[in-house]
This record gives structure tokens, sequence and C-alpha cells, in this order.
């Protein structure tokens, strides 16, 4: 289990964080000695979390709590953990607005915090980022259009962030496991079952996987280590690939999806 230097007394907060992978970050920096903010939209969840593990809570949305996250954190912000995020299912013909939602939680949420911690960040030549992406924005998940799209979305975002501030002190690292044993995979249905749950991790995973990164300071963080094999056989052999996420699309379908 890694230990990180600098993550004690450091400001951190934790988007999502009222269960599931949030929750494990928010109790892992915790337990690291960090000053922790755990936010979610569900005010109940936020405050049992936060009092578990002795840090404040700052219910709401993700996209909004900015400011508030920061002075209660004595107006600094070290590491901000873009986690919470929105499992849309659906294929082409989703309605507009179930792409919308996915397009603003699991994209714009990070956009929009970037913008208001970034002038910090790079005035004192210090910051953290963290985005909780999913290993289908390297890859795909079947039955899941529009979380498919925007975790692609979340992914290219903080690439982005990570070349262009990296020089500037910026630290950026993108989560991208498989299934997790959290509410989201459940609500996943066949299609989790499918293709998540047999190799399922626990959200405490993702948190030793995202600490051992950040002590190797690596971008991408993998807590299914298989994950690269696919995303290279994506990159180098497209039409293998796309084969093989077809043939599990057509198990799905005759699984009655």
């Amino acid at each position: 289990m890694s230990t990180v230097q600098g993550v004690e007394g450091a400001a951190v907060v934790v988007t999502g964080a009222g269960g599931g992978i949030g929750a494990a970050l928010a109790r892992r920096f915790a337990a690291e000695g960090a000053r922790v903010v755990v936010n979610d939209l569900d005010p109940g969840r936020t405050k049992a979390v936060a009092d578990e593990i002795g840090a404040l809570a700052v219910p709401g949305d993700a996209s909004g709590i900015v400011e508030e996250a920061r002075a209660a954190l004595g107006g600094t912000v070290d590491v901000w953990c873009a986690n919470a995020g929105l499992a849309s299912p659906g294929d082409a013909f989703a309605d507009e607005e179930v792409w919308a939602a996915a397009w603003d939680v699991n994209v714009m949420a990070h956009v929009r915090a970037a913008r208001a911690l970034l002038p910090d960040w790079l005035e004192r030549g210090t910051g953290r980022l963290v985005s909780t992406v999913s290993a289908a924005g390297l890859l795909t998940m079947i039955g899941a259009a529009p979380y498919s799209v925007s975790k692609h979305g979340a992914y290219a975002f903080a690439e982005w962030l990570s070349l262009t501030y990296r020089h500037r002190g910026l630290k950026v690292h993108a989560i991208c496991p498989q299934g997790v044993r959290t509410d989201m995979l459940t609500a996943s249905g066949t299609a989790g079952e499918l293709v998540l749950a047999p190799t399922a991790i626990e959200p405490e995973d993702v948190a030793d996987a995202l600490f051992d990164a950040m002590a190797a300071d690596r971008f991408l963080v993998l807590p299914h280590p298989e994950v690269a094999d696919y995303y290279r056989t994506r990159a180098t052999e497209p039409e293998r690939w796309l084969g093989t996420m077809n043939h599990i699309q057509r198990k799905w379908e005759g699984a009655g999806a």
C-alpha cells in the first residue's frame, strides 16, 4: 500500500463520495492525514461519510461547490477528485435529455472544476486533479452509448490537461477501472453482469491503485491491469477488437437485453 508524499495535511475534495469509489477515495485520503471535503448530491450520505472519517460535508451538485469547498478548507484546494458520475444506459436513440445529462455530469463537471481551480494551481505551481473515468473511456460499454461517449470525453479532457499543464506543476490522474462493486454496477443490469461482474473489484482496490499511481507520478490508473492489453488491441487491431465486442453484444442480445 503506497503512501504519497505531500498528502498529509493536503486539502482534498472528493465529489460523488456518498458511497462506492468516492467514499473509498475519501476514506483513503483521510487515513493518510489529508483534510477532506466529502461531496455528494445526497446530504444524508454526504454527512454519514464525512462523520465517519472526520471530514467536512459539502453536499450539492459537484459543478457548483468549488467555492464552498475551498472556503471550508481554509481557502485552498490541493487535490480535486472529480469522481461524481452518471451511469447512462441507452443506444443512439436515447432521449436528448439522457445524452445531455451524461455529458453534463461526466464531462462538464470536470471542465467547470478545472476552470475554477486552475488559476490558483498555476499561480502556485502545484495542484492535482483526479478524474474517475472508467475503462469505458478507453474502450466502450455495450448497451450504454451516452455513458461510453461521455467517458471518452472525460478521458480526453484529463489527457489534455496533463499534456498542457504538467510543466507548470499540475498533476493529473485518470482512473479507468472495469467493474467495481458499487451501486452503479448493480444498476448496470444484464450488461454489467455479462461484462463487468466476473472481474469486479472492491472500491478500496481502486483507491489503492490511485495511490500507487500518485506515488509513481503516473497519469493512467488501471485497477484492472488487463485493460492495458484491451486498449492496445483496440489501437493496433481495431477490426479484431470490434469483432470481439460485437460478439459480446450479440451474446448480450441473446440473453434478453
